[in-house]
């Protein structure tokens, strides 16, 4: 029987299944670092990581029966895939139950900046004499507005099926253009880069993290902006340059920021946290029972899928 380590608690219906199938071993259900994954992966066939800890080539030398690595979420940048591949061990992600959690946690950002909803939740709380008046508290419109997509896939276009609905206009920039009915299923056009990050009134970041998006976002693309423009990143935290974005907001190069990801996670750099024009969330983009439900049992049949013989679907290392 297979013996899978799991480094976390996850949602019990997402792992019924796999129970029944495998000795599925969860030593501390509030989550283990890299040092209590390194001390016991060594007897282990499987890994569900939860977490972004770091999978390196020390760790998966030690762990000599390892098959397979579920990873629980999309992104598996903290995943040394190309050694995991020459040590025989597949790696497979979740991308489907994130699209849509992800794009709501997007739009929901968007609206609340440019309403100025989390700011304004706040002010009310915080001062009972705070003043009502029909010039004050002004926020941005988004019907009418463009809406810049950096990264058109699967979560990507979920956020334009929302813009479709708020009557905002809708550009995106990709590695390749996609096809003219992806374009008319969606309302998008296709931008170059720069043109894109002149255009938009909004941007939206749903482009993976690799080598070539690391600070993607910097500081010379911070300043092609508008400067009534409005950033929101979902993606990955280092594909912006954190340090160029505080510098941005502080000289009103830029309107305002929606974060739910961060360069150096769990640490926020701190002017962020005291600036009325940032709404941040701490990384929740699936943290809803039914995604987490869903990722669950994901990396279930990745697992079973193998046992039985077969190539897993969402391997990611192939």
């Amino acid at each position: 029987m297979y013996k899978i380590l799991l480094t976390h608690h996850l949602p019990q219906p997402g792992i019924e299944k796999l129970q029944q199938s495998v000795n599925l071993e969860i030593p501390n259900p509030d989550g283990m670092n890299y040092d209590a994954i390194y001390e016991v992966i060594e007897s282990y066939d499987g890994l569900i990581l939860t977490g972004g800890v770091k999978i390196d080539e020390q760790l998966l030398d030690k762990a000599k029966k390892l098959k397979i690595i579920a990873n629980y979420g999309v992104g598996y940048d903290s995943i040394n895939t190309v050694y995991a591949k020459k040590k025989g061990v597949l790696v497979t992600n979740t991308p489907d139950p994130v699209i849509e959690p992800t794009a709501e946690i997007a739009f929901g950002l968007m609206v609340s900046l440019m309403r100025n909803i989390t700011a304004l939740d706040r002010k009310l709380r915080e001062n009972p004499d705070f003043k009502w008046d029909f010039m004050q508290n002004l926020g941005t419109r988004m019907y009418g507005k463009t809406l810049g997509i950096i990264g058109f896939g699967n979560i990507g276009k979920a956020v334009a099926r929302r813009a479709n609905a708020f009557g905002m206009k809708v550009v995106y920039f990709n590695r390749s253009k996609k096809p003219k009915e992806i374009e008319k299923e969606f309302q998008a056009d296709f931008l170059p880069f720069n043109e894109l990050l002149k255009t938009a009134d909004v941007i939206s970041l749903h482009a993976p993290y690799t080598k070539e998006t690391y600070h993607l976002i910097g500081r010379e693309e911070l300043l092609l902006m508008k400067k009534t423009a409005f950033l929101v990143n979902t993606s990955r935290g280092p594909v912006v340059d954190e340090a160029a974005l505080v510098t941005a907001l502080q000289d009103k190069e830029i309107c305002g920021a929606g974060l739910d990801v961060y360069e150096n996670e769990p640490k926020i750099s701190p002017e962020l946290l005291e600036m009325d024009n940032v709404v941040l969330t701490p990384h929740i983009g699936t943290t809803t029972l039914e995604s987490r439900t869903d990722m669950a049992l994901s990396v279930s049949e990745s697992i079973l899928t193998l046992i039985d013989g077969k190539i897993p679907v969402n391997v990611v290392n192939s």
